[in-house]
């Protein structure tokens, strides 16, 4: 099966295929194609990437993980026993707010450990905001570059699990739109779009690209090996097993993108346009 068959067989199998998912998905697969001509299938995509001057101890992306933990696990804990009697939306609305709270919290934390660990300081970790009217396009145009892949990803993994677990198997959706498709509650639905639009990628990019990325690329020196690595750990830090292929592919596009232009506005463009498009497909089916 060639690479539109296999496209156009994802979007048929999700049961909403459209003449423009599929334009959308070719455009992809030319621009990609594109870019395996330019760079000798990738071999020289890099080769002009400048590692960022740091002194980060190895261990450093580890601590604004471990409070990010700390900070959700207790405040859960002590707001279950607090107000034990939410209901199911209050319930769900709590968490996602002590999230946000924990990824905000966590991003200053961040922010403060790359003031002084980065050589340029802020700039010198990617973060400046005079790049915006570079980044997003860039952004657009390197999601729209990984969408086919994206797409083929989840192919594979629903003909592997319906070939391993039966015809039954199904992708789960993410728990943020399961709760979207459940609970149709204006607050719920807000606090949900803020977070997974603006919050999270922020959070995660920061976290994987920003730090761990970086770090991995001081150690290992090749900036392919330090985006894979990054990447699995990417993936493996989603509870769903079944997204997995499909944030790893996405997790190499952003990390590329972080390489080749030394913004980190770039992966947290592409991560944001990635989840407001997930959220979009899901409000245009509720």
């Amino acid at each position: 099966m060639n690479i539109p068959e296999i496209i156009k067989s994802a979007y048929s199998e999700v049961s909403y295929i459209t003449a423009i998912d599929f334009i959308i998905c070719l455009a992809g697969i030319l621009l990609f194609g594109g870019w395996l001509l330019k760079t000798s299938f990738g071999i020289k995509s890099l080769s002009d990437s400048v590692p960022r001057r740091n002194n980060m101890p190895a261990y450093l992306p580890f601590v604004p993980l471990f409070i990010w933990v700390g900070i959700t696990s207790l405040t859960t804990s002590v707001t279950e026993k607090l107000l034990p009697d939410l209901t199911d939306w209050q319930k769900s609305f709590l968490d996602n707010f002590v999230l946000c709270i924990g990824e905000i919290t966590t991003i200053a934390v961040i922010i403060l450990l790359a003031r002084a660990s980065f050589a340029r300081r802020l700039k010198g970790f990617g973060l400046n905001l005079r790049t915006i009217h570079k980044d997003f396009p860039a952004a657009l145009l390197n999601l729209l570059t990984v969408w086919p892949l994206i797409a083929t990803m989840i192919v594979l993994t629903m003909r592997l699990g319906k070939f391993i677990w039966g015809q039954d198997f199904e992708i789960q959706p993410h728990e943020e739109l399961e709760l979207i498709i459940a609970y149709p509650q204006l607050p719920l639905r807000v606090l949900i779009i803020i977070t997974a639009v603006a919050i999270v990628p922020a959070f995660e990019e920061m976290l994987f690209r920003g730090l761990f990325q970086t770090m991995l690329r001081s150690i290992l020196l090749k900036p392919w090996p330090s985006i894979v690595i990054s990447s699995g750990l990417f993936a493996l830090a989603h509870a769903n097993a079944g997204h997995w292929p499909a944030l790893f592919m996405l997790s190499l596009c952003m990390g590329y993108a972080y390489e080749k232009s030394g913004s980190l506005l770039r992966p947290i463009f592409i991560h944001s346009l990635f989840n407001a498009t997930s959220i979009i497909a899901t409000l245009y089916n509720i």
